[in-house]
């Protein structure tokens, strides 16, 4: 069964699906992951984030690879605590925004989740990378918690800062972000991380039967 999440930054789609996976026994797949380890890559290499058929060719010699205790690996490097970093938070939609970027990723995402039993999370992956996912679901919540969550994973970095960053992001991401026509809406707002992964968890019971 392939369980597939999507929604905008800061909705908790990370921390969800992490924990739903876990709960399930099922793999985790966090695909901006993948766009935040070949940023890094390119700021590495010096390659220009506004050269589309560069990065491709990145993305395509540098395979993304996760650990089973959820690190994150390219070009032989654990990047996992640097694809945190508030400079990939303002890169990372100008990479991942290119046709030649998501065409590598989203074949190599299909290959990752192809296996089955999955919680695939990012924002086109009901849509996109696995229209036929047993369970689709979209994570909304209110402008003022998604920067609240922000904040709370990036310490040290203003508030309104983030908050400015969120919006731009939204901007940028959004003709990749849209729930899927079978998708369940949830709005995760006012509800806590094992309010959530149980409500979805009833979803998957349902799927199974």
């Amino acid at each position: 069964m392939i369980v597939a999440i999507d929604g905008p930054a800061g909705s908790g789609k990370s921390t969800v699906a992490a924990t739903l996976a876990l709960r399930l026994g099922f793999r985790y797949l966090d695909t901006g992951a993948m766009y935040r380890a070949l940023t890094w890559l390119a700021l590495r290499e010096g390659v220009q984030l506004d050269d589309g058929i560069g990065l491709g060719a990145l993305a395509s010699a540098h395979a993304v690879s996760f650990g089973p205790n959820g690190s994150v690996t390219i070009a032989e490097t654990d990047v996992s605590a640097a694809i945190r970093d508030a400079e990939i938070d303002r890169h990372v939609p100008t990479v991942a925004a290119h046709p030649e970027v998501r065409k590598v990723m989203r074949e190599r995402q299909r290959a990752l989740g192809s296996a089955g039993d999955a919680v695939i999370e990012g924002r086109d992956i009901g849509t996109v990378v696995a229209p036929d996912a047993e369970v689709k679901i979209f994570l909304v919540a209110a402008e003022t918690e998604r920067a609240r969550r922000r904040t709370a994973d990036r310490p040290g970095i203003e508030a309104d800062r983030l908050a400015r960053e969120l919006r731009r992001r939204d901007e940028r991401d959004a003709i990749n972000t849209r729930p899927a026509v079978d998708a369940v809406q949830l709005d995760t707002t006012e509800l806590s991380v094992d309010e959530v992964v149980e409500r979805i968890e009833r979803l998957v019971e349902e799927a199974s039967r």
